[in-house]
């Protein structure tokens, strides 16, 4: 007589509740399934095919409904066990795609690689970006070694087929599970996929196939170009790997700091210093611009903070046409260190003003009108 064992209730088996999402059964299933696996420490292949058969009905739709609605009886009676027409590849690839990381590997001989890009900071005066420069620029890189044209090999020599591999750059791994011998492709261990080793290595780089070496590189700097702008000099980075195409230079322009002039967009902007003389009676000064001196009006009763425009004495756009303008701000400059004379005639110049603010000192006056009606606003 056959004895019947019952099946446990699959819900029960993953460990979830009966309402639990497509996505809890399916991270449930993982979880034990790598906890489980017979080709892990502690695992038990029982349990494992156990939760595989739960996993085989509540991960299928259709299957899981039937389910629902009548139990075991619903669905077909070698669900549990076996595979019912389920390929290997839909039941457990997502499980042996953990615990066989890195199993596929590229076949065929040794890869071309793209170069690396080089990123290159170039420091720049403010009057080099306004107008425009030809800058050399000496960077460090590696290049394709002469002796071995870039293969790795002593010269006279060639890489040679992986005795490992057989040039597949691929091998393939056993493992057991369900009682079967199970076998994964794996990127072969000596060769690295490449399906060819080298075994006499070039002297100069060492089997590398590249060599460290500093170039110089001629920027031509556009006009008008702006602080943290980058471009690339195309095909000037790193060798390739195995005759693959060098990589780029990527260049980013740093403008430094100048002592008079800051820029904002093709706008530059400075501070002219005047005496109380030439802001009270007006005259005239010479202010620098980039393209040299031009003469700036200062009319009379100039207050301190002024901006006065020169037209097209800014900086260009790379991007678009025109020039921008220069902005001149003027700041009325207290004097300082005054003998015992000048101090008097400021004195007698004072009290010439005195009594007459509003007329002389228009800004002042409605200040101190104003705190005053401040002040009495308080008191009542």
């Amino acid at each position: 007589m056959v004895e019947t064992v019952a099946k446990r209730d699959y819900y029960e088996v993953l460990g979830l509740d009966r309402d639990a999402s497509a996505g809890d059964v399916k991270k449930a299933f993982q979880r034990l399934a790598m906890k489980h696996h017979p080709d892990r420490d502690g695992g038990d292949e029982e349990k494992f095919k156990e939760i595989s058969g739960a996993y085989q009905v509540l991960g299928d739709a259709e299957k899981r409904g039937a389910y629902d609605r009548f139990g075991h009886a619903g669905v077909d009676p070698n669900a549990g066990g076996g595979f019912n027409g389920a390929s290997f590849s839909d039941v457990f690839g997502d499980v042996f795609g953990d615990i066989f990381a890195g199993a596929t590997a590229g076949r065929g001989r040794r890869s071309v690689q793209r170069g690396a890009d080089l990123r290159y900071g170039l420091e720049l005066d403010l009057e080099q970006a306004v107008g425009g420069d030809s800058v050399e620029i000496r960077i460090p890189s590696l290049a394709a070694c002469d002796p071995c044209d870039g293969s790795g090999a002593a010269p006279g020599t060639r890489p040679e087929t992986c005795p490992e591999c057989r040039g597949n750059g691929e091998v393939r791994v056993r493992s057991r599970a369900f009682g079967l011998d199970l076998y994964v492709k794996k990127t072969c261990p000596r060769c690295l996929g490449t399906g060819e080793v080298i075994t006499e290595p070039c002297r100069q780089c060492r089997g590398t196939g590249r060599v460290k070496r500093r170039k110089t590189l001629s920027v031509r700097v556009p006009a008008g170009v702006h602080d943290g702008a980058r471009f690339r000099l195309s095909g000037e980075g790193e060798a390739g790997f195995n005759g693959g195409p060098p990589g780029d230079c990527i260049v980013q322009i740093a403008v430094r700091d100048h002592p008079i002039f800051e820029r904002d967009g093709m706008d530059l902007f400075c501070d002219v210093p005047i005496s109380f003389v030439e802001a009270a009676l007006g005259g005239e000064l010479e202010v620098p611009t980039l393209d040299g001196r031009v003469r700036l009006s200062i009319p009379p009763e100039t207050q301190t903070n002024k901006v006065f425009r020169l037209r097209n004495k800014g900086a260009p756009s790379a991007r678009r046409r025109g020039v921008g303008d220069l902005l001149c701000r003027v700041v009325v400059e207290t004097p300082v260190e005054l003998t015992e004379g000048q101090k008097t005639q400021l004195r007698a110049f004072g009290e010439a003003l005195a009594g007459n603010d509003h007329k002389h000192s228009p800004k002042g006056a409605s200040w101190f009108k104003s705190v005053k009606e401040f002040f009495e606003g308080l008191a009542g």
